[in-house]
């Protein structure tokens, strides 16, 4: 890339939007999404965590499910239907990102709007699996896109874990290079640290924990379908796995904080509790 298309990139504007993909079928945890926590579904907290976003154009509901759109549209959040044969959550989104872009395009439509380039357009997937996602980690997202250039293919959050979480398998462990970048995504603890008693790793190395949340560009992510199948990623299943066998880098950023997915009904009862406490 050359000065010229450096500084046109820097001038263009930015959109974001996040996309929540979400379906009632789970494996683990049946019906998941639509658990009670707190007096809420769980659906309900995410989409609302992520409208509190300053940064986000829109937040869109993509599900399979006439259940999960037709409760969504009733909490005033607009639906994308998707094909019931998505194998994951980027999966999903993926298979709507021209009707993703065009959303992004409507929140910033009038007269004297830019056109929505999906090259400086930031679609951030959220898992329907988060309640209680924090909007300020959605707003660092789209700054760090906004104030890199060149522009990030993908960029994902990552914390310092506690002792508690690395050998926890529900947990996402993420092993990074200097830079930041993710080398690795793992539900084992990375790194081994050889000749030590596992309970005694974190002693000796960091530890990062992946929030699963992804924010693509949008050129990025309407390349998903045509990445080639990963094995590491039906190993793990883990989908980001997808993007680091195909060489597209992805960045991280740290955040604050301790985050938790619900996808087992131990975490389920946690995520009860934790809202309980907030109750008062």
């Amino acid at each position: 890339m050359n000065e010229a298309d450096l500084q046109q990139e820097a001038a263009a504007p930015w959109r974001c939007l996040v996309a929540v993909p979400a379906r009632l079928e789970s494996s683990r945890l049946p019906n998941k999404v639509m658990a009670d926590i707190g007096g809420q579904p769980m659906l309900r907290r995410v989409l609302e965590c992520c409208r509190r976003s300053r940064r986000a154009s829109a937040v869109v509901l993509c599900t399979d499910s006439d259940l999960l759109c037709q409760e969504a549209g009733g909490w005033g959040f607009p639906v994308l239907m998707t094909a019931a044969s998505c194998s994951s959550g980027s999966d999903r989104l993926a298979s709507v990102v021209d009707a993703l872009m065009a959303q992004a395009a409507a929140a910033v439509a009038g007269p004297d709007a830019a056109p929505v380039d999906p090259a400086r357009t930031v679609i951030i997937n959220v898992q329907g699996d988060q309640p209680f996602i924090d909007p300020a980690v959605i707003d660092a997202m789209a700054e760090a896109f906004a104030s890199t250039t060149p522009a990030p293919s993908v960029l994902t959050p990552v914390y310092r874990m506690g002792a508690e979480k690395v050998h926890n398998p529900n947990v996402v462990k993420t092993l990074l290079a200097a830079d930041g970048r993710a080398l690795y995504f793992s539900r084992s603890a990375l790194p081994h640290v050889r000749g030590v008693e596992p309970a005694d790793w974190p002693q000796h190395a960091p530890y990062w924990g992946h929030v699963g949340i992804y924010g693509y560009r949008g050129d990025v992510l309407a390349g998903w379908s045509a990445l080639p199948a990963s094995p590491l990623e039906q190993i793990e299943k883990l989908e980001q796995l997808r993007l680091i066998e195909a060489g597209i880098p992805v960045g991280t950023f740290p955040v604050d904080g301790d985050f938790l997915s619900v996808d087992t009904a131990e975490q389920l009862e946690q995520a009860r509790a934790i809202a309980a406490a907030a109750a008062g």
